[in-house]
């Protein structure tokens, strides 16, 4: 059975660096992408077009997105006794340490900064990757 991952992801370049960087992966992950925070909620809520669509195992979460950001979407997973125990991957460009904190303060599992260059981005995904598939214990649905 796949690692179910939900990216979060309004630039198509890094969303498609993050399934070129899973795709060498060894264990088998199914990753759906959607561009913004009202669409990350209605999937995650299995709402409308997404009311058949699996129950993800981890969430990788951009902070700056059309619609609703993603402190907001973050905020929301967080309080939703349904979807709070989804680990949350906040993977941005911003270093802000404002945004940083606040990630932190609305239960965020982990915060990383993207990088801009692409070998560098690629082994940031393998490493979360191999940490939240390979070693954390992911909890059941």
């Amino acid at each position: 059975m796949p690692i179910e991952v939900l990216l979060v992801e309004d630039n198509p370049g890094d969303a498609q660096l993050t399934r070129i960087a899973l795709e060498d992966s060894k264990i088998s992950i199914h990753l759906n992408v959607v561009e913004d925070g009202v669409e990350a909620m209605a999937f995650l809520r299995k709402q409308e077009k997404y009311a058949h669509v699996p129950h993800p195992d981890i969430v990788l979460l951009d902070l700056n997105l059309p619609r609703k950001d993603g402190r907001e979407v973050l905020a929301e997973i967080k309080t939703d006794d349904n979807l709070k125990r989804i680990p949350v991957v906040v993977l941005t460009t911003s270093q802000a340490e404002e945004d940083v904190l606040r990630a932190y303060e609305l239960a965020a599992n982990c915060y990383i900064t993207k990088p801009v260059d692409f070998d560098q981005f690629v082994k940031i995904v393998q490493s979360i990757e191999h940490f939240w598939f390979a070693i954390v214990k992911l909890p059941p649905e």
